[in-house]
């Protein structure tokens, strides 16, 4: 009997360890390096790294945070936010973060999958019906853009949306094609148009042929701009409101918006860009278009790049997925839709070296052999000098922030990955 009721003590205690644990890298807490089996003194590498490109002029400001297990070993801010005004750049200061908003919508389009509101493999003209009958490019006279088509061979599915295989493309940086096509249309970016409306440029989008057959390759393109517009549809609600009521409040992402409440605007860092010789410039407003969109009372709501955030607040977003869907006590997303969500999608389609999911990209064997992270790391970033990555096997989550469009010096996301994994002292995949 005494065995029997010093073992059963045993295995409560032992219960409530593992317990207690899993519970206390739930939420983000700052810890010396050495509590998550990394090296605070390696970790200044990182420091001189970015005190040197700042120093160089490269780039106007970073801020990066690293987190191993929910512990936050890495939270510093170096340079500035305004150059010309010599303002420090805090922590805390709020970016442009434009494609990172694509895995937010992600995931909410995945909560309502949850809910039973749709299949992935469902058309997407079931619920917004312009995309009914899909057109596909044919042939195009580069003299005056007319075009010719051929009808898809099948519908475009939720699921081609999220894996950016449907054929829609981006105007712009899509290519002379789509940019000249979705120029005819006025077919926004979804960056620097907030007095648009987002279900009529989906609608217009509707119209535009496709730029391959559903599901033939990876374009990288409006695709969650469309999604989008289906959580809106489907939920009845504007897409900042889902935003802000069923993901934002939740995790407690106060600092994330698609556009600041006015207390929050002199926390907008300055975008930066190149000038002569690669000189560091501040972008200034062209074409109508301004880079203090964020600080505009605006009604476009652009789910594949509108939003601006903190890198804490990203990060407890990517610790949520990193948390297998919950935070806080508060769960989004089950475990499996997560696991659905960061496994390869594309089948034997190829996105360079790697994989991509519902909404992020998957580090191959290949493409993991490239940079020291783990196979199965999942990652994306925006287009103004913004990146992450989220490393299951490791337990990293990691952030880059800089202002900066274009940028002649993206080396240094590589060396960032570099920088975080070098630091590492006992490896998770070393004691498998």
């Amino acid at each position: 009997m005494l065995y029997r009721n010093t073992l059963t003590l045993l295995l409560c205690l032992c219960f409530s360890f593992t317990f207690a644990q899993k519970s206390a890298t739930t939420v983000l807490q700052e810890v010396k390096p050495e509590k998550a089996g990394m090296s605070a003194e390696r970790l200044q590498r990182l420091d001189r790294v970015l005190q040197e490109y700042v120093d160089k002029n490269y780039i106007p400001g970073a801020v990066a945070l690293i987190a191993r297990n929910g512990k936050v070993v890495y939270y510093k801010s170096v340079g500035h936010s305004d150059t010309e005004a010599k303002e420090t750049l805090k922590r805390d200061d709020i970016f442009r973060i434009a494609s990172q908003t694509k895995a937010i919508t992600s995931v909410g389009v995945m909560m309502l999958y949850e809910e039973g509101r749709f299949l992935l493999d469902d058309p997407i003209s079931k619920y917004i019906p312009a995309f009914k009958s899909p057109k596909v490019l044919d042939t195009f006279n580069k003299q005056d853009t007319t075009f010719t088509t051929v009808p898809a061979k099948r519908e475009i599915t939720i699921r081609d949306l999220l894996t950016h295989t449907s054929g829609i493309s981006y105007p712009s940086i899509g290519g002379p094609e789509a940019t000249a096509i979705y120029a005819k249309s006025k077919i926004p970016s979804g960056i620097g148009t907030p007095n648009d409306k987002l279900a009529d440029a989906i609608h217009a989008l509707a119209k535009q042929p496709l730029l391959h057959q559903p599901g033939e390759r990876f374009t990288y393109g409006l695709n969650t701009d469309v999604l989008g517009h289906l959580i809106e549809v489907v939920s009845g609600k504007p897409l900042d409101q889902f935003f802000r009521t069923r993901i934002f409040e939740p995790l407690g992402m106060k600092d994330t918006w698609f556009y600041l409440p006015a207390e929050k605007h002199d926390r907008l860092v300055k975008l930066y860009s190149e000038g002569e010789n690669r000189k560091l410039q501040p972008v200034p407003a062209r074409g109508g278009q301004t880079p203090d969109f964020p600080k505009l009372a605006g009604s476009y709501f652009s789910g594949g790049a509108g939003l601006s955030s903190t890198i804490h607040d990203y990060a407890v977003f990517l610790q949520m997925l990193l948390n297998n869907g919950e935070y806080n006590g508060r769960r989004l997303l089950s475990p499996t839709t997560v696991r659905l969500m960061t496994t390869n999608q594309i089948g034997e389609v190829m996105m360079g070296n790697n994989k991509f999911g519902l909404g992020f990209g998957i580090a191959t064997e290949k493409g993991a052999a490239r940079l020291p992270v783990s196979e199965g790391t999942y990652d994306w970033g925006g287009i103004f000098g913004t990146t992450y990555w989220v490393d299951p096997k490791e337990g990293i989550v990691a952030l880059l922030y800089t202002n900066k469009y274009p940028n002649s010096y993206g080396d240094l996301n590589d060396k960032f990955r570099v920088l975080v994994y070098q630091a590492i002292t006992d490896s998770q995949l070393s004691s498998r």
